[in-house]
């Protein structure tokens, strides 16, 4: 955990590599006409869970599994969904809301 000059605590958020994927197919995705816009939704999906850094549950429980570690931050139609476990935020998937969200035995997967 890492403390800011006024003594607030702040934790630490990482990308899993899957979530990074996503975003970046999201920004393929959407970059297709015009690139620009592509490159700001991906820029605006980062910035989306910025807040986590100082208040870490500020997200809702994800619906699906109903454990208070696993939570997500919702961005327009994206769902940003993040672990929240030992003073690190771990964002696990970026996925467009209208997908579903399955278990697969680990955490779940869009499809």
């Amino acid at each position: 955990m890492r403390t800011r000059s006024g003594g607030s605590s702040v934790v630490e958020i990482v990308w899993s590599p899957q979530a990074v994927e996503d975003v970046e197919s999201i920004r393929d995705f959407i970059g297709r006409d015009p690139p620009t816009y592509g490159a700001l939704v991906a820029a605006r999906l980062i910035d989306s869970v910025e807040r986590l850094a100082q208040f870490p549950n500020s997200g809702r429980v994800v619906p699906e599994f109903q454990d208070p570690g696993l939570r997500e931050v919702l961005w327009r139609n994206y769902r940003v969904v993040y672990r929240n476990s030992r003073g690190r935020v771990e964002v696990v998937t970026v996925f467009h809301g209208s997908r579903l969200f399955l278990v697969d035995g680990s955490l779940g997967t869009e499809q």
